[in-house]
């Protein structure tokens, strides 16, 4: 404990003058270049490994399309192969269309047509 009769009188020197310390200015001038140039190089680096993960996660995303695509394409492929047989037409023509062969006197033969 502080005994309360002890008075602290403020220091006067009107002759000192305040200079700055070129030495702790470089220092610190020093520093702060490296702390930027580390920093710098840190997020540079967030930043290129951040972008390679965005890049392969898009890449898996469109590899997944590409293979639907491929299989979508497959299935119809297929599917054009089925209704384009011959026999499947006929079918078609007969059940969708009510088509049927044409009877003898439907028929035109080309020597009938020919003067």
């Amino acid at each position: 404990m502080r005994s309360p009769h002890i008075y602290r009188r403020p220091v006067e020197n009107a002759y000192l003058e305040r200079v700055r310390d070129q030495r702790l200015k470089r220092e610190l001038l020093a520093m702060l270049g490296v702390v930027v140039v580390l920093g710098g190089g840190l997020l540079a680096y967030t930043w290129i490994h951040v972008e390679t993960l965005r890049v392969g996660y898009r890449i898996g995303i469109l590899e997944k399309q590409i293979n639907t695509l491929e299989e979508r394409e497959r299935a119809l492929r297929l599917e054009a192969a089925h209704r384009a047989h011959p026999a499947r037409i006929g079918e078609r023509a007969r059940e969708e269309l009510g088509m049927r062969p044409p009877s003898l006197d439907e028929t035109l033969f080309y020597e009938e047509l020919v003067p």
